[in-house]
């Protein structure tokens, strides 16, 4: 107790799960979030934590370990708290028996995401309250103050990060572990099922906790005023507030470590002392728009905007008169994110291309397919969407029309949500080609396991899902299981399923090339004597392959993982394959 260590937010928030003697926590990988569960590893001799297939399952987890009496944690990207709302929304009427607190990531400035939404919006809707750090050491302390007011309130709490807390560091001082938090399990029909009739008298619960929260709060440590020039007083939270102090240090402030509900008597207090008010927030006015319905007159949106992450820089040039900084001069091109060098998607994508078919993606790294030289995926709306998309394109259109559509989808998508999509192919007499684009690992994210890689969280070996199996099992016969790197194969097989009448499904597997053991010994090498300069093993557009000043091909072999699709490709045997 009272050593201090340097700690990503991230890292941060799984020590104080640890510390606050949490027992149960289950999460769906998704960045900015998926250090907390990798973090809480450590930590396995005093809890189980687990990956989940996905938030909505994660949540169910730790709501039944809330209601058995420990306390319990979900952690997931915003998005994924989409998924999870239904049960979410639900608990917030249930309550809790163990403290029950879920990590939500944001992600201002859309760094690894679809959509820039607002968590403090869906937490006011869903009346849970909703804590937001701005440095590692809250991170902790946040972490573990949500137990307690969860416990104390009867209220499932979320802690609200962003990619900027979630990935930088500051430092924080470690404690104990804190035991003896678990509760007794008692028959209560009334508050944990939720009937129309039960909900009906939850409903007044949950109004009158919230505003007992609201009332409180004003007294709560992590919401204060702090008092300088009086001039102009800022009202915000998060890391935003750390661009005010480092832009604007003499101005006061108002840091609200709870953001919903808000403490409406400081916030009252706080605008009566200063001249002028400015809520500084990300995305959504959610803050202002309270203070406003206050009748406090404010400033916000009128001059900070609604898009993307904000600076320090943009306080100093909106409000300072300073005109940022002008990019320095550099001739360094553009580099666009890209397919890893031997990755089986490569390989997939250059075979629809060729074939010259249209493609509903999903939500992986595969979603790369989109952008040049593969430029093939044509939709990604969210996780499982592809099956589901290419369903309602042959409903609209008629099974003809799929004849020159396939969709794809990864492993971990398709137990993410995709499962649901196929089933609903088979029970409503879809056709279609599926193709499951399996790379044994969740890879877009940093390689965490899911039901199909046969091993968990915890590291144990378990029985790994069948994808060809599992697809026969809910009724499909036309199913395939095809080498991603046999582009003669896979060329045949997708060119015969996807012109006929039927669902099938093309199970494309390759190993994911960044998994050390599946890494290939084999290096490819060109040959530049029978090199003819046709280009075709460029096609793929691989980032290991590039032109010599005369037009034949060199491969960088500090890049190339010896996949041997450029190899595939030669007509002219221009590459070979060395140990």
């Amino acid at each position: 107790m009272g050593n201090k260590k340097l700690m990503l937010g991230n890292e941060a928030i799984a020590r104080g799960i640890y510390e606050a003697g949490v027992k149960v926590a289950s999460a769906y990988p998704g960045t900015p979030s998926t250090e907390i569960s990798e973090n809480l590893v450590q930590y396995k001799d005093d809890l189980y934590c687990e990956w989940a297939p996905n938030e909505k399952v994660a949540a169910e987890v730790a709501f039944g370990a809330s209601v058995s009496g420990v306390r319990s944690f979900a952690c997931m990207k915003m998005v994924g708290f989409n998924v999870a709302a239904d049960p979410v929304y639900s608990a917030a009427y249930t309550g809790v028996n163990g403290g029950f607190v879920l990590c939500v990531a944001d992600d201002p400035g859309l760094y690894s995401s679809q959509n820039e939404q607002d968590t403090r919006a869906i937490c006011r809707a869903a009346q849970i309250p909703c804590l937001e750090p701005s440095d590692s050491q809250e991170a902790k302390d946040f972490t573990k103050l949500a137990y307690e007011i969860s416990e104390k309130y009867d209220k499932p709490v979320v802690i609200r990060t962003t990619t900027r807390l979630a990935h930088s560091q500051g430092f924080v001082e470690l404690c104990d572990r804190e035991e003896g938090h678990d509760f007794k399990y008692e028959k209560n029909i009334g508050k944990f099922v939720m009937l129309p009739a039960n909900a009906i008298k939850r409903h007044v619960i949950v109004e009158d906790k919230m505003a007992e929260l609201a009332k409180d709060a004003a007294s709560f440590e992590i919401n204060k005023a702090e008092y300088r020039d009086t001039s102009i007083g800022f009202i915000s939270s998060g890391i935003p507030y750390t661009y005010i102090r480092e832009a604007m240090p003499n101005a006061s402030t108002l840091k609200l470590g709870m953001v919903h509900p808000l403490p409406t008597d400081l916030i009252a207090e706080f605008c009566s002392k200063v001249d002028r008010v400015i809520v500084f927030e990300e995305l959504m006015p959610v803050i202002e728009e309270q203070v406003k319905a206050m009748g406090i007159a404010c400033d916000g949106k009128n001059i900070f905007t609604r898009l993307g992450e904000y600076s320090a820089n943009m306080i100093r040039e909106k409000l300072l008169g300073q005109a940022p900084a002008a990019p320095a001069a550099t001739d360094i091109p553009n580099r666009p994110p890209i397919l890893c060098p031997g990755c089986p998607h490569r390989s997939t994508f250059y075979t629809l291309k060729r074939l010259k078919l249209h493609v509903a993606g999903d939500i992986g790294c595969y979603t790369l397919g989109a952008v040049p030289p593969l430029a093939v995926i044509e939709s990604c709306l969210c996780m499982g969407s592809s099956i589901s998309s290419l369903h309602g394109m042959g409903k609209a259109r008629g099974p003809e029309y799929l004849h020159d559509w396939v969709c794809v989808i990864g492993d971990s998508t398709f137990m993410h949500t995709g499962v649901n999509s196929l089933m609903n192919m088979v029970y409503n007499q879809s056709t279609g080609t599926v193709l499951i684009l399996d790379n044994r690992i969740t890879a877009m994210t940093g390689h965490q396991d899911n039901p199909s890689t046969g091993k968990t969280l915890m590291g144990e070996t378990v029985p790994a899902i069948e994808f060809e199996k599992f697809c026969r099992g809910i009724g499909i016969e036309n199913v395939f299981t095809v080498n991603a790197f046999d582009v003669d194969e896979l060329t045949k097989t997708i060119k015969r399923e996807v012109k006929e009448d039927h669902l099938s499904v093309i199970v494309v597997k390759a190993p994911c090339a960044l998994i050390p053991e599946a890494r290939s010994k084999k290096k490819c090498v060109p040959n530049p004597d029978k090199c003819v300069h046709c280009g075709a093993c460029l096609k793929p557009g691989c980032p290991a392959l590039t032109r010599n000043a005369d037009g034949t091909i060199k491969i960088d072999a500090t890049m190339c993982n010896g996949c041997g699709l450029c190899r595939q490709l030669c007509k002219f045997d221009a590459i070979t394959e060395v140990e």
